[in-house]
């Protein structure tokens, strides 16, 4: 059963702790008990608040990003969380690498959210799509929540 969450972006200060925000926000709506997280593939922004425009974004949908700092994400990562989810494929890969085929295989965000046609939530670090971001990341987390409620992990159980 899943009860523990890690999103991954590249500097975790734009969409991974959007993420974590609107996750546990619908779990809590749901009546899921989950913990919830995320990391970054690099770490140069470790220790710092959401980027400002992230921050305000989710706050006009309801999501609180203010008590969240960036953090790198490490290879205790892939033993502490039952599913880790990365926001892109350059992510994805940079995680695969560091799991080494350890641990929990790290996966796709956007797997559970087919609708939107993508598989990448682009950075709004450099797009400037912050709304755009919340919407995919609303999209996904309704996504794994149904999954999560079903008792299904499906594709990431294996």
């Amino acid at each position: 059963m899943t009860r523990s969450v890690l999103f991954v972006c590249l500097g975790n200060i734009c969409r991974s702790p959007t993420a974590e925000a609107v996750l546990r926000h619908m779990a809590g709506q749901a009546g899921l008990a989950l913990t919830v997280d995320s990391a970054g593939t690099g770490g140069w922004h470790s220790g710092e608040p959401p980027h400002p425009p992230a921050v305000l974004a989710a706050r006009k949908r309801g999501y609180d990003l203010s008590a969240l700092r960036a953090r790198q994400v490490t290879r205790a990562d892939f033993t502490r969380f039952d599913l880790i989810l990365a926001m892109d494929s350059r992510n994805l890969a940079d995680l695969r690498a560091l799991a080494q085929g350890q641990g929990t295989p790290p996966r796709l965000f956007l797997d559970h959210a087919p609708e939107t046609g993508l598989t990448d939530v682009p950075d709004p670090w450099y797009t400037g799509e912050f709304d755009r971001t919340i919407d995919l990341v609303e999209s996904g987390c309704r996504g794994l929540i149904r999954a999560l409620q079903a008792g299904s992990q499906g594709h990431w159980a294996q």
